[in-house]
């Protein structure tokens, strides 16, 4: 979850023609400070049936199979048709490859020099304070500062602490101190800028787009998941470390050209003071929905998430080695890029808080299921399906604040989102880690699956409420 949305493209790349909408209000990110160049701020949600694609009957003179393919695969309307957005997917792409490869090294760093899956749950913990930290503070920046450059400065020190990690790897120093405190720093910076990126989408796509555009958020970070566990992981195994953090310091060039090519992102409106943090958390606790389904992602990543014991899995259960670790990571970001492809059904559930609730049980029963199989090719499905799970809810969740905040609020709230989906992780790696250690990393699998479920049910019991959310009426 922690690439760097950022995005390239050629200079002349333009959207598709499509139906031009009505001038909205001023926008402070227009080039002339007129009115938005590719559709007017809106609020609130435009069903499907509203919205009206094609030339009137086109639909219904295609064949069978082409409506059926457009009804389950992923809509790419918001790539077709918005140029700064697809310049901002494109750049996640790219960034989400040499994050996930430098996070592999990481934590094959770790284990090499510790033997210890303690050693390398704390990894989890020494992100944790500063995505808590500056993650809230970085929201409250970006709902009063232009939100391009706030990003391009976390890409550029994301990229120097790359090359900081490449430096002691290729010097050989040997100092797990040294990639404490390196990973610490690559939290801190990626916490500030990632609000900012995260709140740019409703300003780039119209509402109604915002359901196939989270989902294209998720096959473009997936699509680094996917990879860069892969090619990390057989990178570190034939060079070392060092590769694997090479190719993430040099791929950050393309993203820092990507971010660079975006329009400004100044915020709407009169600016009226430094936001405050405490505004955003007092906004939260007024909208009882959306705080629930960030409950609900908490309790999938502090107990369903084991991934700081995939060193010590790939040894114990597998026999295996770096390249096992990075098929075990890369598993779930391949099913999640699998339920995003074919995420075209998204836009027709409108019960989408059942549709969390319902997501997130169903990756905890697939992360206790792959703590009992001690199966290489059944422990990666396991883990593909709770990729594919975690995707769904994604969708939902990020749809259901999106439409809920207004666009003065969204840095603080996507500041507060980067926390749970950033900072849980963590919490959840030195969760695991320390089980594992008073157990055994199956039992601490077993348990944290079936915790998150139990976790799930109680939510469902104490909240109703967001059981019966419904999209066309949307009650935060």
């Amino acid at each position: 979850m922690n690439a760097v949305p950022t995005n390239q493209s050629p200079a002349s790349e333009s959207p598709s023609p499509s139906p031009s909408p009505s001038p909205g209000p001023s926008r402070p990110d227009a080039p002339d400070g007129g009115p938005a160049p590719d559709h007017p701020v809106t609020a609130g949600p435009v069903t499907p049936d509203s919205v009206t694609v094609g030339p009137a009957g086109s639909a219904g003179a295609a064949p069978w199979y082409r409506r059926a393919a457009r009804g389950a695969f992923a809509d790419l309307s918001p790539l077709r048709e918005n140029a700064d957005y697809r310049r901002l997917w494109f750049g996640q792409a790219v960034s989400s490859v040499g994050q996930q490869m430098t996070a592999v090294a990481v934590s094959v760093q770790v284990y090499d020099l510790t033997g210890s899956s303690f050693a390398t749950g704390l990894v989890g913990l020494c992100s944790l304070f500063p995505l808590v930290a500056f993650g809230l503070y970085g929201g409250a920046i970006a709902d009063t500062v232009d939100r391009r450059r706030l990003g391009l400065i976390g890409a550029a020190g994301l990229a120097m602490v790359s090359a900081v990690l490449a430096g002691q790897a290729l010097a050989d120093l040997g100092q797990v101190l040294v990639l404490y405190a390196a990973v610490a720093v690559q939290a801190g910076f990626f916490a500030i800028s990632s609000p900012a990126r995260s709140a740019m989408v409703p300003r780039l796509v119209p509402t109604h787009q915002l359901p196939a555009a989270n989902a294209l958020n998720t096959v473009s970070m997936n699509l680094g998941l996917t990879v860069g566990p892969m090619i990390g992981g057989v990178l570190i195994g034939a060079y070392g470390a060092q590769a694997a953090y090479l190719v993430d310091t040099v791929a950050f060039a393309a993203t820092l050209y990507a971010m660079w090519r975006l329009p400004a992102m100044r915020p709407l409106g009169e600016r009226k003071g430094r936001a405050s943090v405490l505004d955003g958390l007092r906004f939260l606790r007024e909208q009882p929905n959306l705080r629930t389904s960030f409950l609900a992602d908490l309790a999938a990543m502090i107990f369903g998430m084991p991934r700081a014991l995939f060193p010590a899995i790939a040894v114990g259960f597998y026999g295996g080695d770096a390249r096992t670790v990075g098929l075990l990571v890369s598993a779930p970001a391949v099913g999640a890029l699998i339920g995003a492809l074919f995420s075209g059904w998204i836009s027709r559930v409108h019960r989408q808080g059942a549709a969390v609730l319902a997501a997130v049980a169903a990756w905890g029963l697939a992360i206790a299921a792959f703590g009992l199989l001690h199966n290489l090719w059944l422990g990666l499905f396991m883990l593909a399906l709770a990729g594919c799970a975690d995707t769904v809810s994604m969708i939902f969740r990020n749809t259901m604040m999106q439409v809920a905040a207004p666009d003065e609020m969204r840095g603080r709230l996507q500041g507060i989102f980067i926390v749970v989906v950033a900072g849980g992780p963590r919490l959840g790696d030195f969760e695991s880690g320390a089980v594992a250690s008073l157990t055994s990393p199956a039992v601490s699998v077993v348990t944290g699956g079936l915790a998150c479920v139990a976790a799930i049910l109680l939510l469902a019991a104490r909240r109703p409420a967001f059981l019966r959310y419904d999209a066309r009426h949307p009650t935060p």
